[in-house]
């Protein structure tokens, strides 16, 4: 996901009066016209705390007198750090990265009155009880398949695979042809795949699957099951490497980058990682596909891209809220964060590369998106679900069984109840 900084040009945008238009539901400080706004914010190769600087001075230069300081995580991320903060008295004023759930939610400013949340993605399915906390920049798509096309034509493989059987056919044909079918690696990537894999077929048969699974009509590992049971047959086959875990995933990109294999699961953010290394061979992306039966596409599983949340505790409680709107209605602040960290959201698709459009495509064709793993919102598992799944699926690797796994996600989600 790294990417060279371009900084935004020092253009100053007025974004209308500090009130921000509508009233709160919870009234705190307002704060006066200028000082400092504190931002906690998620800092990778490519967000530098010094790319955050560059995006926010456009604003301080429409409000003279307003100072956005940029504050990086002192835990290992913005998760662990808003807790420390919060427990010190010393919360900032706005927090990037995180969304609200029944924990953080009471802690946080409601913006459900706020007119201009309206227009920003994935505000409803990301809103609890009906009440805006988290409003996003973008989009990140998860259900994605990123494959070279030229090993599908030498394989024989006229068009990406439409459902997993189909998959599964593809890569046995590719074996055949001399590829790695598919790519994955440890750390967190090898559940994570699985799961972006799962969220069409999952969502087309059950709709409301997270409820279900919530009020215990169904469980985790009843209806992951027969997707488990294909993944062990895959690493039977040798339709994904058996030693696996033991890469990391910079290593496992860069060998599907390189032409040793042939398709590789992962989110919208790859296509920025893809493009830097500039693979020799002609890269496509298609959607997930689905169970046989099923249509085609599925639901796209999707994550809100650079969430943002006021504190409840701030004292700048108008320019805060008139911060966060200007960083997700703002066109230049927008495109830029959509940019910087390989993020879509319709109607910015002026700058999108021809990688960029087929993802944006895929999205715009979805039939609807949908939540993914622990979820947002209404749609939310419990806390610490990604890890263990991850943790479950990697044991497919050293012995254990598909019956294994969902009896042992089944085991930890009872115990969270």
């Amino acid at each position: 996901m790294a990417r060279s900084i371009g900084a935004l040009a020092a253009i100053a945008i007025l974004v209308g009066a500090a009130g921000c238009g509508g009233g709160f539901s919870d009234e705190g400080s307002a704060g006066g016209p200028t000082g400092e706004v504190r931002m906690l914010v998620n800092i990778t190769p490519n967000l530098t705390k010094g790319y955050w600087e560059e995006l926010v001075k456009p604003f301080e230069e429409a409000n003279p007198g307003v100072d956005v300081k940029i504050e990086a995580p002192t835990g290992q991320g913005v998760k662990d750090t808003l807790p420390q903060l919060l427990a010190a008295g010393n919360a900032p004023d706005v927090v990037e990265t995180l969304m609200a759930d029944k924990t953080l939610a009471p802690q946080m400013l409601e913006l459900t009155d706020q007119a201009w949340t309206k227009d920003t993605p994935l505000v409803e399915q990301a809103a609890l009880d009906s009440k805006v906390y988290t409003v996003g920049v973008g989009q990140q798509a998860q259900s994605l398949v990123f494959y070279n096309k030229e090993a599908f034509a030498k394989a024989g493989i006229s068009e990406p695979p439409k459902n997993l059987d189909e998959l599964t056919a593809a890569m046995g044909k590719l074996k055949t042809a001399g590829y790695l079918p598919l790519q994955t690696a440890g750390d967190y990537v090898t559940g994570l795949q699985l799961l972006q894999l799962s969220d069409p077929s999952i969502a087309t048969k059950h709709p409301d699957w997270y409820q279900q699974v919530n009020s215990k009509q169904l469980s985790v590992g009843q209806t992951m099951l027969p997707l488990l049971q294909r993944y062990e047959s895959w690493i039977e086959n040798g339709y994904v490497d058996k030693n696996a875990l033991g890469l990391d995933d910079v290593n496992a990109q860069t060998s599907f980058l390189t032409g040793k294999s042939a398709m590789y699961i992962m989110g919208s953010w790859f296509v920025r990682t893809a493009e830097s290394q500039k693979p020799t061979f002609d890269l496509g992306v298609f959607a997930a596909p689905t169970e046989a039966g099923q249509p085609y596409p599925g639901p796209q599983g999707v994550t809100m891209a650079a969430p943002y949340m006021v504190l409840k505790s701030t004292k700048q409680r108008d320019l805060a809220v008139k911060l966060v709107e200007w960083l997700v209605s703002d066109q230049e602040a927008v495109q830029s964060q959509l940019a910087q960290d390989g993020n879509f959201r319709k109607g910015f698709t002026d700058k999108l590369t021809p990688l960029g459009k087929q993802v944006q495509d895929i999205l715009d064709q979805a039939p609807k998106h949908v939540a993914q793993g622990e979820g947002y919102g209404a749609n939310t598992l419990p806390q610490g679900f990604n890890g263990e799944w991850n943790k479950a699926v990697q044991s497919l690797y050293t012995g254990k069984s598909a019956p294994d796994v969902a009896k042992r996600i089944d085991s930890w989600m009872g115990s969270k109840s």
